[in-house]
């Protein structure tokens, strides 16, 4: 006499479950690679990899004043000091370095206005403009980028 009998469609969906269950066990085990939860829930070699993919390309303040002293010496004196050359001009890679008549970006007012168009979010000691009641929408017309506080 059985004690406990099941029908067969209870007992094909437990099956089935144990089936999902083990599958799932057997596919973590296999695919999780073994550097994941090294150093928290992650994979702790995806860093390097990504490095080692990804050299930086920028050239830095230093690398463009090799080729334009005039303008680093300019740079240093005025408000935009502390800015890097690629924040207005683009990604200025180590292939602008070999061939320096390579195209660059030349700023618009778009690259001006990312910064210093007025925004209740931005501290007040920093200049800001409301552009519609600036005198002009083409900040180069009036503004020496290198010198922001010079005006032509």
């Amino acid at each position: 006499m059985r004690f406990f009998h099941l029908p067969p469609q209870i007992f094909r969906l437990v099956i089935l479950i144990f089936a999902i269950v083990v599958s799932y066990l057997v596919a973590r085990t296999l695919l999780t690679p073994d550097s994941f939860r090294d150093t928290g829930f992650y994979r702790g070699a995806a860093l390097a990899e990504h490095t080692e993919a990804h050299q930086p390309v920028f050239a830095g303040k230093k690398a463009c004043g090799e080729r334009h002293p005039k303008v680093i010496a300019t740079l240093t004196k005025g408000g935009h000091k502390t800015l890097s050359c690629e924040g207005c001009h683009g990604v200025v890679s180590q292939e602008h370095l070999k061939d320096p008549d390579s195209k660059m970006i030349k700023p618009t007012e778009k690259v001006c206005l990312r910064c210093h168009e007025a925004s209740p979010s931005r501290p007040a000691w920093f200049k800001q403009i409301i552009v519609k009641d600036h005198y002009s929408e083409k900040c180069i017309e009036c503004h020496l980028p290198h010198e922001p506080n010079e005006v032509q």
